[in-house]
């Protein structure tokens, strides 16, 4: 289902079917360095992931992260969305993208329009963001898209010291 249309890409929500693309986004050298390894090692792990982090999103809270394709010709270059953490007070917004796909205003153009998508259609207040300190891709990003660092934080249960940015 599609949930967002932009210039150039379409935002709909992830399936099953699109575990050969989950497997190769979360297996990059940039997932596994920023976000970290979610033990992805083979299409099955793929659709588990997908079952039950995004699609068990939509059903509990009513958005997740989406799958982020190319408005041409449907090819899958991503994932952006929305995410409820029981560790953080707000929403937060989430994305990766493909290397190839990377400098292109892609990343830009999908987390300014869910970041719209959540003010608009979610009547949300506050969308916060959060990223370690090494991903300076995504500091910049996070910044473009107007979000400001407010602090550094520690979620439960890890060991990596997180800076949080918030609008």
């Amino acid at each position: 289902m599609m949930i967002i249309e932009t210039e150039r890409l379409i935002l709909c929500q992830l399936t099953p079917s699109d575990a050969e693309f989950i497997y190769e986004l979360l297996n990059t050298p940039t997932w596994i360095k920023y976000i970290g390894d979610r033990g992805i090692k083979n299409i099955e792990d793929a659709q588990n992931y997908i079952i039950n982090g995004p699609a068990k999103s939509y059903q509990d809270d009513g958005f997740g992260l989406w799958l982020t394709k190319l408005k041409t010709d449907e090819t899958p270059i991503g994932i952006c969305g929305l995410l409820k953490r029981e560790t953080l007070e707000d929403i937060d917004i989430g994305f990766a993208f493909l290397p190839e796909y990377t400098g292109q205003g892609y990343a830009f153009e999908a987390a300014s329009a869910t970041l719209n998508y959540g003010y608009t259609n979610l009547n949300l207040k506050r969308i916060v963001a959060i990223t370690i300190k090494e991903n300076l891709h995504s500091i910049k990003l996070l910044e473009k898209i107007g979000l400001r660092f407010e602090k550094n934080i520690f979620l439960p249960g890890d060991k990596e010291e997180l800076m949080l940015f918030g609008n």
